[in-house]
């Protein structure tokens, strides 16, 4: 008996690259959105990896297996320093994840989120309901606008900024520039804090060099933040950590991260502060911007 052709399958992958230099891909299943809005392209694929991931101008943002992460640690190191945070300010995001982490807090009173891009959070809420389920949530004001006028010309004062951004390219540049910066250290309460998405150590250096540059020159405290992931190039990624006035490792807020006793998949205590503890490249390449913390 002759032995049966073994027809190939046919396999449809989603790289992402980076800089020319390196390459990230993940296997897919199908295409559940894809559309072009004013401002960027934005894709929703179904993996068997990964499960659903989303892609802004095809760059990974968002995956079901590894979101708790990121959100995890944008969100909590800071609301865990903060001794009371009332109202939080959330940039970007358009996932909803960074506003659900948020909002787990029960003593927060408000949370508002602007995001300029529409189309990705209707894609979210469509295809990505393990983040965007807070969209229905009473203590969240979203907002659809560009957040760099906002934080220029709005009135209300926050105790918690988060920056969820995307990478400085297209609709995210401005949120890379001093001017942004001096306005949120203007929308924050006196004792307020901003963390902000820091980019890639391996790949992103000079990014990360100017960003602290910036943040350096305008708030008296300041920190980077590492944590790793599966679907961001290089693996190990970083939030900067500005505050006014209290320090993420002698102000972290033990009681009441023990009262809340809120289940974690990433962040706990011994994480809220090991993540400032910055392997010797990133202290050398940023240790002159580092005080405070």
């Amino acid at each position: 008996m002759q032995n049966e052709k073994q027809v190939p399958v046919m396999q449809m992958w989603v790289d992402e690259t980076h800089h020319g230099v390196a390459r990230h891909g993940i296997k897919v299943t199908k295409s559940l959105f894809s559309g072009k809005s004013e401002f960027q392209t934005v894709d929703v694929l179904d993996t068997p990896g990964f499960g659903k991931v989303l892609l802004n101008d095809g760059l990974f943002m968002v995956s079901d297996r590894d979101e708790f992460i990121y959100h995890d640690m944008i969100a909590h190191v800071a609301m865990y320093t903060h001794p009371n945070p009332k109202n939080v300010l959330v940039i970007g995001g358009g996932d909803g994840g960074t506003a659900r982490e948020v909002l787990r807090h029960p003593g927060v009173e408000e949370c508002v989120m602007v995001e300029i891009d529409e189309m990705v959070v209707n894609a979210c809420k469509e295809h990505i309901p393990v983040t965007s389920v807070v969209f229905d949530h009473p203590k969240l004001d979203l907002k659809i606008e560009d957040a760099v006028k906002y934080v220029a010309e709005t009135n209300k004062k926050f105790d918690v900024i988060l920056v969820d951004s995307t990478d400085p390219i297209g609709p995210a540049t401005p949120l890379f520039g001093p001017e942004f910066y001096q306005n949120l250290y203007n929308c924050l309460n006196e004792d307020g804090i901003v963390v902000s998405q820091g980019e890639s150590p391996f790949f992103e250096q000079e990014t990360q060099i100017s960003l602290l540059k910036i943040i350096s020159e305008i708030f008296p405290k300041l920190g980077v933040l590492n944590f790793s992931n599966l679907t961001y190039p290089g693996g190990l990624w970083s939030f900067t950590f500005a505050s006014k006035k209290y320090s993420p490792l002698k102000d972290f807020q033990e009681d009441r991260y023990k009262k809340d006793n809120l289940k974690f998949k990433y962040y706990n205590k011994e994480i809220h502060k090991a993540c400032f503890a910055l392997p010797q490249f990133m202290r050398d390449a940023l240790g002159e911007y580092l005080k405070g913390i």
